[in-house]
């Protein structure tokens, strides 16, 4: 199948980072957003990260396998802190953070698409009403928003870090404190060997013990305790992999960093010492808002106690002895993934390779319906308004995984690859383009799963049935395996209609095909879409 994606760009190389000073900034202040729009390339990248303490966006531009930071803006929004205990949002907290979206959305508008990827973290997977919001997140930043899942949240993390932070093939563990989520990677090099995402947040921790803003050892001693229990189930897996090295990053760890160092308690890393001095000194003071710690930022204290409980428990269970801070986090990653999408090295293919030799699947016969399929779409896309190439790809993809679901039984097999794909851990994909992936591989044969699509963002609902359709009908005329079809099909597509048509006679010779179609037709038809074959 031909690739949908213009692959000329330079491959990306391992990367540094460099930052420009305020007065370097390419973007200044008072700038309009077609000011702004002439400033970009097609060499600029845009990360938004819509973090559950904070959102953050990264302007970078990417040249010689190093990238220039060219803006960066921060907001704490606390989503977090707006969820009640049915995860449903504060108004007030949903406005501020649409507030924040439309600033981010001048500053990105002049980028191509392709170039901007934003990602939201735990408290928007916990959110009740994920697409109610997500419409009108994406609408105030003009840009689609994926929600990614914990364990992918990690990987980028640790790929942020382990590119643009660490360098060499050292063995090291990578520990970022969330609003929400604790992520932790053990790995070597730039490879990730171990990663969690933990439950536990310190906007998440602060609200549960320090919500009065009242601190005491009592408190304290049960928040550690809470950190505790999240993070001992996944300890030993991670104890097996061993490190050299320990490296935090996030707000919290670079704030218990500047007021460990502002204290006087370290040079220029985070040690057990400092942070039981941290945690003895907030005892003392007793309130939140009557903190006496320097170093301490005033938007940092709703979240403080939080913060240093979990990385006391982790301190403490991991037995580490000091921690190095980084700068470079879920952003960075986020960006280097970016520039994986636009070279030869995108993780999304690299995980679908991996799913078709640990699930057996007949890489040959997926890669002859993909290449049907692609011959298909390419001639209907424009007519059903899905020519972006993102839908070329979910095309390719689940052409490629729609019998994954045999290795579980063959009866239902579209229903058991749906559940595999829908829950599976699958390095570089959205949770939104998961579920997109798996209603596409479910409604793949026999009765077409309408409920499982209408339950999708309703932006992808109609695209989403018109790929399936296209992979229906390109898995029906491969029934056989024949590697290859004996005979040219020309589709067209108008409306709620698609038309197929072969050469002449050729139906007549392959009888089985045409009951198939007739079939076919039966089903389309329940849905709204009507087949015509000649």
């Amino acid at each position: 199948m031909p690739s949908a994606k213009n692959k000329t760009k330079e491959k990306a190389q391992a990367s540094s980072v460099a930052y420009l000073s305020p007065e370097e900034h390419s973007i200044k202040p008072g700038q309009n957003s077609d000011q702004v729009s002439q400033t970009f390339g097609s060499d600029c990248y845009a990360a938004v990260d819509l973090g559950s303490n904070s959102f953050h966006m990264m302007i970078s531009r990417y040249q010689h396998g190093e990238f220039t930071v060219l803006d960066r803006q921060r907001e704490s929004v606390r989503l977090a802190g707006g969820l009640d205990d049915d995860n449903n949002l504060d108004e007030v907290v949903a406005k501020r953070a649409l507030s924040c979206l439309r600033q981010f959305g001048q500053l990105v508008k002049g980028l191509p698409s392709e170039n901007i990827r934003a990602v939201g973290t735990n408290a928007l997977r916990r959110l009740q009403n994920k697409n109610l919001f997500l419409e009108r997140a994406e609408k105030a930043l003009g840009h689609n928003i994926e929600i990614i899942a914990g364990r992918e949240e990690a990987r980028l993390i640790y790929l942020g870090v382990s590119k643009w932070s660490a360098r060499g093939n050292e063995s090291r563990l990578v520990i970022d404190i969330g609003g929400g989520s604790t992520e932790v990677i053990a790995g070597r090099g730039e490879e990730a060997l171990c990663r969690e995402s933990l439950e536990i947040g310190c906007v998440v921790l602060s609200q549960q013990f320090f919500a009065d803003g009242k601190l005491s050892r009592k408190r304290f001693k049960k928040a550690i305790l809470a950190a505790e229990l999240a993070i001992q189930p996944v300890l030993s897996q991670f104890r097996l992999q061993g490190w050299n090295e320990v490296i935090g990053c996030s707000g919290t760890m670079k704030s218990m960093a500047s007021a460990i160092l502002a204290s006087g308690l370290s040079k220029d890393v985070i040690h057990k010492q400092g942070l039981e001095a941290l945690l003895e000194q907030a005892i003392n003071d007793r309130q939140i808002d009557k903190l006496t710690i320097p170093g301490l930022t005033r938007d940092r204290l709703p979240v403080f106690a939080g913060g240093l409980a979990i990385l006391l428990a982790l301190f403490d269970l991991f037995d580490i002895k000091e921690m190095s801070v980084s700068d470079i986090a879920l952003r960075e990653g986020v960006l280097y993934d970016l520039v994986g999408r636009s070279s030869a090295e995108d993780i999304r293919d690299v995980t679908v390779a991996a799913m078709l030799q640990k699930w057996s699947i007949d890489k040959d016969h997926g890669t002859t319906v993909a290449e049907s399929a692609y011959g298909i779409y390419a001639q209907v896309c424009g007519d059903w308004d899905i020519q972006h190439e993102s839908y070329a790809d979910q095309l390719k993809w689940s052409a490629l995984l729609h019998e994954v679901g045999l290795q579980i039984s063959h009866d239902g097999y579209n229903k058991h690859g749906a559940y595999l794909v829908a829950n599976g851990d699958m390095a570089g994909f959205a949770r939104r383009d998961q579920l997109l992936l798996a209603a596409i591989i479910r409604g793949h044969r026999r009765k077409f799963p309408i409920d499982q699509f209408e339950s999708l963002p309703s932006n992808l609902v109609t695209p989403g049935k018109r790929i399936a359709v296209i992979l229906r009908l390109a898995v029906l005329l491969h029934r056989g395996r024949e590697q290859s079809l004996s005979t040219s099909v020309k589709a067209h597509a108008q409306g709620s209609s698609i038309t197929l048509s072969f050469d002449e006679g050729w139906l007549e010779t392959h009888p089985l095909t045409n009951a198939d179609l007739n079939q076919e037709r039966a089903w389309l038809k329940a849905i709204g879409i009507n087949l015509v074959f000649s």
